[in-house]
């Protein structure tokens, strides 16, 4: 585990992962946005990480305890600024921008940026992996959100009631896509996340699924 540097703003709403609101998604405020190091292209997306203020590094700021938070944005980098001095997401660096609440758990606000210890842990979800279908005919874009145990999807296949099992392609984020003409069908899904577990929820959207619509499968 590394000493590393944390902030203590993150939007709530939008972000690199595809989200949307974090709230109405069930994650809530115990979030972070990754530097680029660590997200990865948005591979990262919707993994869990373990951090604790590291008091031996400052004492004056750090917090007991720990917090649990989820990759839910990207903290971009800013070329124009050292990374020791408001480049904190810079390349080669691991930064974590905190939602405030999350950041307030472990270190005392005024603070800023602090050093932490963090590894990655399970993430836990209530109820199953949920799948958002939005775009519109020959270009279905699923947004995959409430991922329990590794939390970062590494693979997507779908299903129709009239097809095999297709791949699907990483669009952004924990969005993915297939340009199949799947109007009318029931569908399916195979998730498979960074760990290689994988998941199968059959027939999760009925054959009258319409855009915009948010079902519920199984759960790792």
């Amino acid at each position: 585990m590394l000493a590393n540097q944390i902030d203590r703003e993150i939007n709530l709403t939008g972000g690199a992962c595809g989200y949307g609101n974090l709230y109405s998604q069930g994650y809530g405020t115990n979030t972070a946005a990754l530097s680029t190091a660590l997200f990865n292209n948005g591979a990262t997306c919707g993994a869990c990480y373990q951090m604790k203020c590291n008091h031996h590094f400052d004492p004056q700021w750090c917090l007991p305890g720990t917090v649990t938070v989820t990759a839910t944005n990207l903290c971009p980098p800013n070329s124009a600024l050292p990374n020791d001095n408001g480049g904190w997401c810079n390349p080669p660096l691991q930064h974590f921008d905190m939602a405030q609440p999350a950041f307030q758990q472990i270190a005392i606000y005024r603070s800023g940026i602090v050093p932490i210890i963090f590894r990655r842990v399970p993430c836990i979800r209530k109820g199953g992996v949920r799948f958002t279908i939005n775009g519109h005919s020959y270009f279905n874009l699923v947004l995959i959100t409430n991922v329990g145990g590794a939390g970062d999807v590494e693979a997507v296949s779908i299903k129709g009631s009239n097809t095999g099992w297709q791949p699907m392609s990483r669009n952004w984020g924990q969005n993915w896509q297939s340009n199949s003409y799947l109007n009318g069908q029931s569908l399916s899904f195979q998730v498979t996340t960074s760990d290689g577990r994988t998941i199968t929820s059959y027939n999760v959207a009925p054959a009258n699924w319409q855009f915009s619509q948010t079902f519920e499968g199984q759960q790792f």
